[in-house]
């Protein structure tokens, strides 16, 4: 298998010159010359058998297949670099990798980690994020938030909370149209997500309207931008929560219809069986399940 790898200094110095976008910007990151970052360009090149720069003006600017081979060299980079550190004699840095979808890292999570922090403060609690469009558990972590809980059986996994779907808007927007029936919803904009596609529908369903449509509508691919569409006031959205909850209490979004919901998705805590899980893993574990026995019905 290593005779199959290329050149590692070279493939270093490539994905720090794709990174800073040119041999010069590498050569100065790098304390290396232009030249000594040419050859090692040159050397990878010829490993691979194909050029990944072009020149563009007096500058050599990598290639799109370049760029694309950067990002996936980048990540291996990062995990080597992580269990290093994790695996070498600095013991005393205890690390948590976290994967989850965006929305819920961004909403859900991350405003949480506060609480988590002063109850075990010396415990580094790293979050990567994946769209909830891509199903696949990639890269390395020690816990991962999911939507469906993989079926080959490599994961120990709990519910963490189920979402409750209704329409959200910016109180400035509540405040103009002066929304007060879901009979007016249809003379406004409603935002919607490539990934959530009848959310509207469902919802409409729920609250005893299946016929109600929008006026005008405009679709995002991903929810994360949806959100933040309609905390800008460009249109009401459906949102779900407890994942948005944070957003209602600092009144950067409003319910209009708190009391008519909708069922969202489940969301599950996976953690790999084969995963070390040392004292302050635990902790984070039990930290988690508190946290969201909260956010359940009746809590």
């Amino acid at each position: 298998m290593r005779s199959k790898l290329p050149p590692l200094n070279a493939l270093r110095v490539f994905e720090v010159a794709a990174r800073a976008g040119s041999y010069s910007a590498a050569a100065r990151k790098l304390n290396l010359t232009h030249g000594a970052v040419s050859r090692h360009i040159a050397i990878l090149e010829d490993w691979l058998g194909q050029p990944l720069f072009v020149r563009d003006g007096q500058s050599m600017v990598a290639s799109g297949h370049a760029r694309a081979f950067a990002r996936e060299i980048s990540v291996a980079f990062d995990q080597i670099a992580d269990a290093a550190e994790r695996y070498g004699k600095s013991q005393h840095l205890k690390v948590i990798r976290v994967s989850a979808s965006a929305t819920v890292a961004m909403r859900w999570l991350i405003p949480r980690l506060p609480s988590f922090k002063a109850i075990c403060p010396d415990v580094d609690v790293r979050v990567s994020t994946a769209l909830s469009t891509d199903s696949t558990l990639r890269g390395s972590f020690d816990l991962a938030i999911r939507r469906e809980v993989p079926a080959d059986g490599q994961f120990q996994a709990w519910p963490l909370f189920r979402e409750r779907n209704t329409v959200i808007a910016s109180p400035k927007l509540i405040a103009k149209t002066g929304i007060l029936s879901i009979e007016q919803l249809a003379d406004e904009t409603w935002l919607t997500t490539e990934s959530r596609p009848r959310d509207w529908e469902m919802w409409a369903e729920t609250a005893g309207q299946p016929t109600l449509r929008a006026g005008r509508t405009l679709r995002f691919d991903h929810f994360f931008v949806t959100v933040q569409a309609v905390v800008d006031g460009l249109g009401f959205g459906i949102g779900p929560f407890p994942t948005l909850e944070a957003e209602c209490t600092s009144g950067r979004l409003q319910k209009p219809f708190p009391n008519l919901t909708s069922a969202g998705s489940t969301y599950y805590a996976l953690v790999p069986l084969d995963a070390d899980k040392p004292t302050h893993m635990r902790d984070f574990v039990e930290w988690l399940r508190s946290s969201s026995e909260s956010d359940r019905p009746g809590k």
